[in-house]
Order: C-alpha cells, then structure tokens, then sequence
C-alpha cells in the first residue's frame, strides 16, 4: 500500500471508529460486536505503525496515554465553574422556584431536570472541532491540566461531529468524569487480586485517576463522561435554552444524561425527581440526586447568582435511609501500607436496624469537599446498606465559633500511631505513615503474612497480632519464627496448649512455597497472582530481589510501576534484613513446584475462571490442579476466557458467560478432563 492509499484508509478508519464510538458511548446503539471493533482498530494501528507520519492527535489509537508529567499546570476557566446549592426537600424546592419566579417577576418558566453523577467536573476545550484542553474543576477559578488523562476515556470525542449547520471554531464544554459502577466493581476486584488497596467508593477511585500524572495507568482505569452544559462557543449559533444546549451536545458526539426532562412548573419537577430516584440503581452510574435549571438561558443571565453558587440552578439530594447525629470527634487509622484514614466518631445512633457510633470520611478531600467539622451535626446513611458514611452536614446547626477540619495541622505533620512523618499520596487523594517501623502497619502487616493466601498461619488473628506487637514480641514478621511458648501463653485468653499450636503452625510456615512468601512480603502493587508469576520466573527469592527493572518486565504481567515497586522493596535496607532474619529463620525461599512443561491436554495453554464452592477441590486446590496442567487461571470472565469451571452458588460470572458464549464445566466436566 502506497503512502497516498494509506492516508484515505486511515482517514476512513477514522471515520467509521469515531461513529461507533458514538453508538456506543451517546447513543447506546452499538452495530459492531467488541471483536469487530477491535479488527477495525488493530487494522489502523497496523498501518500507523507502518506510517507513523499519518498519525493524528485525534486518531482512536492516541487514547493509550503518553509520557508521565512531573506535575499538573494550572489553567484558568474562561468562566467560573460555579458549585450549586443543595437541598432534600420538595418544599425547599418550591421555595427555589418562589425566589426564581419573584426575580422574573411573572415570566413563563420552565425547568430541565438532570441526574446528578457522583463524579468529579470537568472543562474540555476544542479548536476547530478537534480536542485541545481537559482540565479539572479546581477551585472553580483556575483547575488542572489533564488532557492526557482525558484522551484516554473513550467516551470523551477527541474531534467532534460536524453538522449540517457545520462546526464551531471553539468550544468549551463542561461535564462530569465518573467511573461505571460494574467498572468500579471490577477494578476493586483487580486491585485486590494484585494485592493493592481497593478505591472506596467510585468517586474517589475518578479523582485519584485523573490525579495520576502517568496517563497510561488512566488508560487501564474504565472512566466514562457525560456532559451538561456550554461554557463559551463560537462560529455557531448560541443555543437559548438547557434543552437545546443538551441536543447540540449529543449532536456533536458527546455523552449525555441517559434520563432528562423539561419541566412545566415545579410541581412536575418534584415528580419527575420521584421517577427518577425509582430507577436510580438501574442507572449505570451512581447518582445522589438531581440537578434542577430554568431552561431558558437569558434567564439565567438576569437571575444571576450569589458569591458562591448560581440563583438559576439547585441540587435535589436523594434522602435513602438516612439519620442525623454529632460528630463528637475526627481520628484517623493507619492501614498496612500507611494510608491515613480519617474517622467520624459519631453519637450514636439507631439506623436500619444497628447502632451506628463510627463512619469513614475516606479522605482529606472528603472532608474538605462535604466541610465536615467536629461538633457538627449531620446526615449519615448506610452506604451500599453496609458501610455507615456522612452525606453531608446540617449547616443551620453548626456552632458560630465552628472552625473547618484541617487533617494535616490535626495530625500535626505526624502519624497518629508513630509519631513518624507523613507524606501525600495521589494515587488515593491521601496521606500515608512514611515509617516502616509504625506499630499500626505493622499489625497489618503481619495479619496479611499470616493470612490464609500468604503463609497461612493458623490461629494468628487480629487480637493475638494487637498482643504481640503491643507487648514488643514481635517488631517485624521474621520475629513470628523466634517466638516461645511461654510468652505467647502468658497472653491474654491464651495458655500452653494454644501457644504450643501457634509456634507449630508458624514453624510449619517454614515450608510455604516461595510464591507465597512473595506475597505475604505485602509488596505494593503484587498481589497472588503476580506473587505466582513472579516464583515460576525466578524460581529464587534471591534471583528476583537481584532483577531490575527491565528483567522485572519480561515477567508476564509485569508492568513498570510493579517493576520499580519490587526494585524499591528489596533496595530497602529493613526489609533486607528483615528477609536475613528469615533465611536464619529456615524459612524456604526457593519455588517448590516444577514448571508445568505441558503442551497438550485440554487445558494446556488455556484460560480458565473458576466460580462457586466445588465439593471436591478447595478454590486454591482447583486452581493448582489447573496450573500443573499449564493453564493459566485468572478471576474474571472475558471473551478471552476458555473455560468457566462452576461450583454451587455460581452467581454473575455464570450468566456473564452465557452472554459471551464460554464453555461451561460442572465439577464432575472438570473432574474427567483433569484425569485425561
């Protein structure tokens, strides 16, 4: 293919991959199956590799992100990105629409009601129809410069639609980058899988994505977009109302709200917000409530707004079961890796059916966002119907001499366990301990060594762990091996006969495979799967602390942020001494498996989930059986997956492969193909 004939396939792969982008992302109508999307894309990474003078800024493959940034520059908005005030009441709405009626002064109105995404906002510019600044919300004045986060998520058009009408020379859109709730459940699954802490809640795994300064690790992250409103345009017709501002976007190729209504009177606001909070957990996003504007745009300029949020807008918050109590405090835990978590000591109080003393506030953002103070009274709810979190504070009850929480002069630079510096954490919007020897990381630490997928030491639970590293038995996990009888048994609730089991089962320990102390070392980053990965590679501990980066990565899976994590991990000088006192220890550090060299068998070579409780086999059992006949076993279904091995209570992943036509094997299926 010449360069000339090139240059018109690419242009018409352009074309047809940016349409089904808009099927998919605006229109929900996709025409091409995941496979044949992939054919079209492979075919124009194929001929820009082959010519790479064609590649354009705005071609489908520049989504896979670029060079990491030391930091983000600061961009001011063209306009104010202006917060809305909040309500949860139908009758405080009718007073909005009083306040609104009074400034127009018996002027028609109507009003467009939106879903409120739970995500975090954002500012895309285009010139000339082709994408050239993402930036985030910032202070509402000036925000980051993410646009290389921002080419990664597909959803987002990097050239627009042209129209009949034709296409504006600049455009300033604004909307909310968010994370799909399957999305968010996969990730966390991820995460833990690989030994990383899972996000909280999807909101905040979106703020600490587009917070990272590598736009390739945003690449893997599943963000979408929707947008909502038109800062600035021109070279086109204004549109006058919110209405019209929503059909121009979804013309020109942008997401928008799935559910939207213009509203006669506010009346039919309020039942279109109860309509809307019925199919609230069918929405592919989470919402947490509404969002309420006049429709007609010269309205707004003469209803105005107050120094904070716009007088022609309001937010509806969904009440689901919810309570008010006090926040007699904010203290803050330390996790294994350090991460400072604050913590709303709260009166007690009754909600769906248990006494809630306690809610997480995740973060310093949360905090700061929701204005969370101590002597506040607010509204708590059970998030997911499980874990207790603040949906917001009651302003008119806060005291006059209220001050706002500042997590870092609380904690005063220093860890609340040890004393020791803290240091913030993008990845998760949060701070962490920088010491290795802080008491709190080192419970958790040896309570994730000890687990049941590290060494799996029976009977070392959270109490006896508290014990242990409360009376300074142990100061790191190697001491686990050097521990006597005697003073495990002078512990409380303990006594010779269970001392006697635990140094037993910790001596037994001894003998775990090396994949196994890999893991259970809690490098950031490796979890099980990498642990296995990385054993059958080097067979030696000693072998793959002496690996740099590079050889890291030949590892499957092995990607540069775990590569520079394990080089971080094994050039500290405590945990080396700490893998010394090990070695001592007679702790195995060499791979007690041979590599399954099979070539043929049903599930060599082949891709395998498992699911359910089988009867014969524990999960870990199955999954071992499977690797020694060469099959890689991973946690979840694609179009990938070969085979779906199912137990009793199999759940989504079974339907999950219904839909993408895997085959499917009861246990007595798995059971005869292991024995050929």
């Amino acid at each position: 293919m010449t360069e000339s004939e090139a240059k018109m396939r690419i242009a018409q792969l352009h074309s047809e991959l940016n349409r089904h982008n808009v099927l998919y992302y605006v229109e929900a109508r996709p025409e091409l199956s995941d496979r044949e999307y992939d054919r079209l894309y492979d075919d124009l990474k194929r001929l820009e590799e082959q010519f790479p003078a064609l590649i354009t800024s705005d071609s489908p493959t520049q989504r896979v992100g670029g060079q990491a940034l030391k930091e983000f520059r600061s961009v001011a908005h063209l306009k104010p990105m202006m917060s809305l005030d909040n309500t949860y009441s139908f009758d405080e709405l009718r007073d909005f629409d009083g306040r609104v009626r009074k400034l127009l002064l018996g002027e028609p109105i109507q009003y467009v009601l939106e879903p409120k995404v739970d995500g975090c906002s954002i500012s895309v510019r285009y010139e000339n129809g082709v994408m050239s600044l993402g930036t985030t919300r910032g202070d509402g004045t000036t925000g980051d410069d993410i646009t290389e986060n921002l080419r990664t998520i597909r959803a987002i058009p990097l050239r627009l639609k042209k129209l009949p009408a034709g296409m504006p020379s600049f455009l300033e859109v604004r909307g909310e980058a968010f994370m799909p709730v399957e999305g968010f459940r996969k990730l966390n699954e991820t995460r833990v899988s690989h030994g990383d802490e899972p996000f909280a809640n999807p909101r905040n795994a979106t703020a600490g994505s587009l917070k990272q300064l590598d736009s390739k690790v945003v690449a893997q992250r599943p963000l979408a977009a929707v947008f909502y409103a038109i800062g600035t345009i021109e070279g086109m017709e204004t549109p006058t109302t919110q209405a019209d501002v929503l059909k121009l976007l979804k013309a020109l190729g942008f997401p928008i709200p799935a559910h939207w209504w213009v509203c006669g009177d506010i009346e039919e606001v309020i039942l279109r917000s109860e309509e809307l909070q019925r199919v609230e957990s069918d929405l592919p996003y989470e919402i947490d409530g509404n969002v309420i504007k006049v429709n007609n745009l010269s309205q707004w300029r003469r209803l105005g707004a107050t120094a904070k949020a716009p007088r022609f807008a309001i937010a509806y918050k969904y009440s689901h079961e919810q309570v008010r109590t006090k926040v007699n405090a904010i203290t803050v835990q330390v996790g294994r890796t350090g991460a400072l978590t604050p913590v709303a000591e709260l009166e007690p109080v009754l909600l769906a059916g248990s006494t809630i003393s306690r809610a997480t506030l995740h973060n310093e953002e949360e905090i700061k966002r929701k204005d969370i103070r101590v002597g506040d009274t607010v509204i708590i709810e059970k998030a997911g119907e499980v874990i207790p979190a603040v949906v917001a504070v009651v302003p008119e009850k806060r005291s006059s001499d209220s001050k706002p929480f500042d997590l870092v002069s609380h904690l005063q630079g220093k860890c609340p366990e040890c004393g020791g510096t803290i240091s913030r954490d993008p990845e998760f919007v949060a701070w962490r301990c920088d010491s290795l020897s802080c008491p709190a990381q080192l419970k958790r630490t040896i309570e994730h060594y000890a687990g049941r997928h590290g060494m799996d030491i029976e009977g070392l639970g959270e109490s006896l762990v508290s014990q242990l590293v409360s009376r300074q038995l142990v100061h790191d996990v190697a001491d686990l091996y050097f521990l006597k009888v005697d003073s495990v048994a002078a512990l409380e609730r303990m006594a010779v006969k269970s001392a006697t089991n635990l140094i037993q089962a910790i001596a037994e320990s001894r003998e775990r495979d090396l994949w196994r102390l890999i893991y259970s070392l809690g490098i950031l980053h490796v979890g099980e799967g990498a642990a296995r990965k990385l054993a059958d590679h080097f067979r030696e501990l000693d072998a793959l602390a002496a690996s740099g980066v590079e050889e890291l990565q030949r590892v499957p899976d092995v990607g540069p942020v775990m590569a520079e994590s394990l080089v971080d991990f094994f050039a500290n000088a405590r945990n080396r001494d700490v893998l010394a006192k090990l070695r001592i220890a007679g702790v195995n550090m060499k791979s007690l498996y041979e590599r399954p060299d099979v070539t043929n068998g049903p599930f060599a070579g082949k891709t395998v989930v498992i699911t359910g409780t089988l009867e014969h086999y524990s999960r870990d059992a199955a999954q071992d059986e499977l690797r020694r006949r060469g099959a890689k076993v991973v946690d979840n279904i694609s179009k990938k997956t070969h085979y779906l091995v199912v137990g009793s209570e199999a759940g989504s992943k079974l339907e999950k492969a219904r839909a993408l036509n895997v085959p499917v094997l009861d246990e007595s299926d798995f059971i005869a193909m292991l024995s050929q």
